[in-house]
């Protein structure tokens, strides 16, 4: 098995060390897997219960004071399952892999989706706070209005450190993302990650996983851009260099993302300040 995972493209970490740990780690987990989406949904599931990414534990909190996780899965077949918009849910990657097994749909939100995670026997009443979460947003004052809270946001929407990852067998290949969101947006609001080509997707030439500003990541389509380069024979550093390159030009935030083809050969790019990735093959 072949791994390569991200820790979300943004500001320079506090503590890039036990950060950079923590994703090798991860990486490290999927080798063992039996499969490509077996080894995605392990990495990420290790990144979302570690506090110093911006994925389960720890995320990012919304106008209404609540956390929000999203995630989305995809493999080299075209199989999808994504969920957002749930509270309450640490391994928000699980719940996309029970979307993408169980039933005939791609994307579950809200409540609904937390149901159908309860149903599915995944965890659905986690604490997702963290001190430094905490403290964050006692200190802000986004204002009670929402014409008040989009005044506040042009200085304060933030939070880019989506985790995601991508793996291969040489065979098979899976992608996956899990985020909680980006800090102070609007209750209710989905970025890039649970959508199929923006903060993920697979073809039969590779993966690739995207993180940064969710809404420029959308409009985009970051993750199929980078693909698309690997299925016109680009090598993944060649084609995650250009997707952020094109992706420069015609967007306003930053952005990341990682790449993974067939025979295990990986690549990665951002324009962000940061984004820290681990690699890990057997």
């Amino acid at each position: 098995m072949d791994v390569i995972a991200h820790g979300g493209a943004g500001s320079p970490p506090d503590d890039p060390s036990s950060r950079q740990a923590v994703l090798d780690n991860a990486a490290a987990r999927g080798l063992d897997a039996a499969t490509p989406l077996d080894a995605v949904v392990a990495t990420i599931n290790v990144l979302e219960s570690d506090p110093a990414f911006n994925a389960g534990v720890g995320s990012a909190v919304q106008s209404d004071g609540d956390i929000r996780t999203d995630a989305g899965l995809m493999t080299d077949d075209g199989e999808v399952g994504a969920a957002c918009a749930m509270t309450g849910v640490e391994h928000a990657v699980d719940v996309a892999r029970a979307v993408l097994e169980e039933t005939p749909h791609v994307l579950l939100a809200g409540e609904p989706a937390r149901d159908f995670a309860f149903a599915h026997g995944i965890e659905t009443d986690s604490n997702l706070w963290t001190e430094r979460t905490r403290n964050r947003w006692q200190d802000a004052s986004p204002g009670e209005s929402v014409s008040d809270h989009l005044a506040w946001l042009a200085d304060h929407f933030g939070g880019h450190d989506t985790v995601g990852a991508v793996a291969t067998d040489g065979e098979r290949i899976a992608a996956g993302t899990s985020t909680g969101g980006r800090w102070g947006a609007l209750a209710g609001r989905v970025g890039d990650v649970p959508q199929i080509g923006a903060g993920f997707y697979t073809s039969s030439a590779g993966g690739a996983s995207a993180t940064g500003a969710g809404e420029d990541i959308a409009r985009e389509a970051l993750a199929r851009a980078a693909v698309e380069r690997l299925e016109s024979g680009g090598s993944p550093q060649t084609a995650a260099r250009e997707a952020i390159e094109s992706f420069e030009e015609r967007a306003v935030g930053t952005a990341g993302v990682i790449v993974l083809a067939e025979d295990g050969t990986a690549g990665s790019a951002y324009n962000s300040d940061a984004m820290q990735t681990a690699t890990a093959r057997r």
